[in-house]
């Protein structure tokens, strides 16, 4: 299989370039190729084995740091001198250590939580992996009368904060079976690398707006978020529309956790969400934008929680781009980046993007992130098992979908590649 990666380049004006390399499976892919990066270990883990090591030595030789030798009366001024005390001191300084590298990161690192693309949505049973049911699912599955694969418009690649000035790096995006090498407008913006996509070639017609707070610092990075869908692109921001699913999938509360066999146990069924939703698109000149208005409630036993209420606006902006922007009365303000980007023909890459008020504790932000994480991967596993039907009988509660289908299609021409496609010319 032919795959296309994206040299992303760091530049006052730059150029994303797709080109062809041999690609192994997806379960086989480094995951830095996926967007993920391989860092270094976390501070507390650094710490935890800096402090061990110490202790060893004091436990086989003494107390390390005295120059003169005297590290056994060292030891016996303070009552430890056994091994096995000087052990327990040295497992406890460990420990210790851990418990504050786990603190810190809870308090002041953003979060990072990063998905493969079998982590989530398969149900792995009698004895097999889930890599092994993510495979056996995509086999048996039916696509359905599909439309196409790749719609027009701006597409994340990257989060700018990954890629130092002058640095390169391969992302897998758009990538048929059969590539041409071609050359994409770029732009950077609220912290993001975006392409821009279009099967004719034709220059940007609309922007990615930008987002003041985000750029003058008032909001800050609080953490990301990165899955793997198994469905065709359109699914995705269609859920915006499907008003009648967030009663099955996000009622039950975040704590009931994401397998959806589970999320209606009665251990939890005290916790429930309430939401109001309405989604509509915009007039022209922003016929390419839609917004979904969110309010969400909380009840406990059924009391209503004032103080958890949620108002969200969600404002798509073309095929791949969401503005998720929270405002809480106690909570503060801030700004989810909902990106969707073709991998494959129906493998999307959806990140989220945290970033909130500056003089918020992380803690709020990441606990926000943390609890919509959750709620998508309900939606996940919906996506990777389902067909998709091009002309499905719907009822008046339903009839924002059928809306939404329609405001989607302008983003589709008459060359956009299908799934379908013929070998002779390389295209769908």
């Amino acid at each position: 299989m032919i795959r296309s990666t994206v040299p992303a380049v760091r530049q006052d004006r730059f150029w994303a370039w797709l080109r062809q390399s041999v690609s192994p499976r997806l379960h086989d892919r480094d995951p830095g190729e996926f967007g993920m990066d391989s860092h270094n270990m976390s501070t507390g883990k650094v710490a935890a084995i800096i402090g061990l090591g110490v202790g060893a030595v004091a436990v086989l030789h003494g107390d390390p740091l005295d120059s003169e030798g005297s590290g056994y009366l060292t030891w016996r001024e303070t009552g430890l001198r056994g091994v096995p005390a000087r052990a327990a001191v040295c497992i406890i300084a460990g420990v210790s250590l851990l418990a504050a590298g786990w603190l810190y990161r809870l308090l002041f690192c953003p979060l990072e939580l990063l998905r493969a693309p079998d982590d989530v949505g398969y149900i792995a049973e009698g004895g097999r992996s889930r890599a092994r049911a993510a495979n056996e699912v995509r086999r048996r599955r039916k696509t359905g009368e599909l439309p196409p694969v790749y719609p027009n418009g701006w597409f994340r690649v990257l989060d700018s904060h990954l890629l130092e000035r002058g640095e390169v790096r391969n992302v897998s995006v758009l990538v048929p079976e059969f590539a041409k090498v071609r050359s994409w407008p770029s732009c950077e913006v609220n912290g993001q690398i975006l392409i821009w996509f279009h099967c004719d070639g034709k220059d940007p017609h609309w922007t990615v707006p930008e987002q003041q707070e985000i750029t003058n610092g008032e909001w800050v990075y609080r953490g990301r978020t990165e899955h793997f869908v198994n469905a065709h692109i359109q699914e995705i921001p269609e859920n915006a529309a499907d008003i009648a699913h967030l009663a099955h999938l996000h009622t039950p509360s975040f704590v009931s956790g994401v397998d959806l066999r589970y999320i209606n146990s009665k251990t939890w069924e005290f916790l429930r969400h309430d939401w109001k939703v309405q989604w509509d698109p915009e007039p022209e000149p922003n016929q390419h934008c839609s917004q979904m208005l969110v309010k969400h409630a909380f009840t406990v036993f059924g009391l209503h929680l004032p103080l958890l209420d949620v108002h969200v606006v969600a404002r798509q902006v073309g095929p791949g781009v969401v503005f998720l922007l929270f405002n809480h009365s106690f909570l503060g303000r801030g700004l989810i980046m909902h990106c969707v980007t073709p991998v494959e023909p129906l493998l999307q890459c959806v990140s989220h993007i945290m970033f909130y008020q500056s003089n918020v504790p992380p803690v709020v932000p990441k606990f926000i992130l943390r609890t919509e994480c959750i709620q998508f991967e309900r939606d996940v596993m919906i996506w990777n098992n389902k067909k998709y039907i091009s002309r499905p009988l719907l009822v008046k509660e339903d009839s924002a979908i059928q809306k939404h289908r329609r405001w989607f299609s302008q983003f589709y021409s008459e060359n956009s590649p299908r799934l379908q496609y013929q070998r002779d010319t390389l295209d769908f």
